[in-house]
């Protein structure tokens, strides 16, 4: 069972979930346990394993091996989507190193940069290219999905070509409005935005 939508909380315990579902040793699992293993409330398990599973039965819980399953077709770990990174400077770098999405069924797999040609600037990954093989690399390697990590004043050209290369979808960083067409979806990050609000509850 594959959720046409899933709410970015559902979404971020899922991975926990796999883990315990992954570490039983069990034929069956309930989201009783479940819960009590991760200190998450029962109810909100239940009601994210719902979201995903009809596999579940009263009293003996869900077949250990179908809710893997499950689990893994929600977070896309069967159907593997490549995504490239625009902006190799120490975010774009940091992004491209970190393993954690593939969790999720993403491979971050390349990066672009309008200065990886200056000889004055050197780059430990193989995998940063220069922004002229963006359109090439995209067109090969059938990518949809952008993460862009370029400054403000630089965002909306990058955007642009990004959208010719055929990227569907892009996270951006920069705190600018984008402008794309109808058919190209942007969701914009906000560290600082995020640890205000943090901020604010700590101090609550």
């Amino acid at each position: 069972m594959r959720p046409t939508a899933l709410s970015r909380s559902t979404l971020s315990r899922l991975p926990l979930y796999l883990q315990s579902v992954e570490t039983a040793q069990t034929a069956s699992i309930s989201a009783t346990r479940i819960a009590k293993e991760l200190h998450l409330g029962e109810v909100q398990v239940r009601k994210d394993l719902a979201s995903i599973s009809r596999q579940g039965r009263p009293k003996s819980g869900y077949p250990t091996e179908a809710l893997r399953k499950d689990i893994i077709a929600a977070l896309g770990r069967d159907c593997r989507t490549e995504a490239v990174i625009i902006g190799a400077g120490r975010l774009g770098r940091a992004l491209l190193e970190y393993d954690g999405f593939q969790v999720f069924g993403l491979d971050v797999s390349a990066a672009f940069d309008v200065n990886v040609a200056d000889p004055g600037l050197t780059y430990s990954s193989p995998h940063i290219y220069p922004i002229q093989k963006l359109e090439w690399y995209c067109a090969n390697h059938d990518v949809r999905i952008g993460i862009l990590t370029v400054p403000d004043s630089a965002a909306q050209e990058a955007c642009d070509r990004m959208v010719r290369s055929g990227i569907k979808a892009i996270l951006s960083f920069p705190q600018c409005s984008l402008k794309v067409p109808d058919h190209v979806t942007v969701c914009q990050e906000n560290v600082a935005l995020s640890l205000a609000h943090l901020k604010a509850l700590s101090q609550c």
